[in-house]
């Protein structure tokens, strides 16, 4: 029987440079430095299975020091006022065509 690849899923930063994330709780943990462990285990054993997706998902996010450094570097951004490059939510529901007020 053939080797499984480590479930993934990938996200972008900056200009499309390509990030692969580890999608399953082991795959998070083993990304972890190890003095991040403790607080994984705290966070995953204690999270509500309802909001168990959104936790894995910071968690994941937190194994790429570049994924974070480009996050926090936006945010940094638009707590300056600077919001260029940014889709208004308007502009977004038109371009994929949406008619509701859900997310975009």
């Amino acid at each position: 029987m053939a080797d499984r690849a480590e479930p993934t899923f990938t996200t972008y930063i900056g200009d499309g440079e390509l990030v692969v994330l580890p999608a399953t709780i082991d795959g998070i943990r083993a990304a972890l430095p190890p003095e991040r462990h403790a607080a994984f285990e705290t966070a995953v054993g204690t999270t509500h299975a309802e909001e168990l997706l959104a936790v894995l998902q910071y968690w994941a996010q937190e194994t790429s020091p570049e994924l974070r450094a480009f996050q926090y570097s936006v945010f940094e951004r638009l707590e300056r006022g600077d919001d260029s490059g940014f889709i208004p939510a308007e502009e977004m529901r038109a371009l994929l065509g949406h008619d509701s007020q859900g997310p975009w």
